[in-house]
């Protein structure tokens, strides 16, 4: 009789985690970042059909990267859960945080079992409050973890490198506009280094609005207005671009010939600091 092989506890999950990972990085990324109004998801995904947004209850949304039937079943479990909760009690009693929970107890049990292999997936689950201050933002990995994000996130792909990006660029109480094209920059740069040119046909961008009057505050944003958004912000950046002025503009050579020295002398100070703004922010 042969010996059956022995693996670790440590090594078996060590190895279900990087399989895990591996599925996920194969996937598009998806973006979900605050500005001042609510929560914007954008994913890079040209299917119409096949969803990586999706609302799951009147202020809370779901985003998910990695095999699709597995995170479609986690979004429908979801739906339900949502559904029988807010009918039971009260629709205020459906929360993201109680969603996340249910979701980490449902892929932390996937992951430690052996009878199965790990769920490919990672989930954001984010609820919009009526402040800023008041969002919710929550990511889930595949061993069923819970991490609470502030102002942004980002999944698949290369996820790392995109939350890098934002973390140095996203503020708060960004527009729509300038919230959307800081995420399509984002996911526009690749492992390399390179930019990719992404349209309004390759995104899928949703938002959680809590300016909006009816209780569902999910939206999709789609065709012209997607449209509008991104070439609104592009041409502000090209008019701000022009709007500087450039290197030695400041400078003048219709100065007085002559008089005094010392005032010459602070004329000279005045725009070579001047200059060195400019740069400055330029370089930013």
């Amino acid at each position: 009789m042969s010996t059956p092989f022995y693996v670790s506890p440590q090594q078996a999950m060590a190895d279900r985690a990087e399989y895990a990972r591996k599925g996920i990085a194969r996937g598009r990324s998806v973006v979900v970042l605050q500005y001042t109004d609510g929560v914007l998801f954008v994913a890079e995904n040209p299917s119409r059909a096949l969803h990586k947004v999706s609302e799951i209850y009147d202020r809370i949304a779901f985003a998910a990267v990695g095999k699709y039937n597995e995170f479609e079943n986690l979004r429908i479990g979801g739906v339900r859960y949502a559904d029988l909760r807010g009918y039971t009690y009260h629709r205020e009693d459906v929360t993201a945080r109680g969603l996340a929970n249910v979701y980490a107890q449902t892929l932390g049990t996937i992951f430690s079992s052996a009878a199965e292999k790990p769920y490919e997936v990672e989930l954001i689950v984010a609820e919009v409050g009526n402040a800023p201050e008041d969002d919710q933002i929550y990511r889930l990995p595949h061993d069923g973890s819970i991490v609470d994000e502030h102002g942004s996130v980002a999944v698949g792909g290369n996820a790392d490198q995109i939350s890098s990006y934002l973390d140095q660029r996203h503020r708060d109480g960004m527009s729509l506009a300038e919230a959307l094209r800081l995420a399509v920059d984002s996911l526009s740069r690749d492992t390399n280094g390179g930019e990719r040119t992404l349209t309004a046909e390759h995104l899928e961008v949703a938002v959680l609005d809590r300016t909006r009057p009816q209780k569902r505050k999910f939206k999709r944003i789609l065709g012209r207005q997607l449209s509008r958004l991104l070439d609104e912000h592009a041409a502000a950046e090209k008019e701000k671009e022009k709007g500087k002025p450039a290197a030695g503009e400041g400078e003048s050579s219709d100065g007085p010939a002559s008089g005094n020295g010392k005032g010459a002398g602070k004329d000279t100070v005045a725009e070579a600091g001047g200059g060195e703004s400019e740069s400055g922010a330029a370089d930013d």
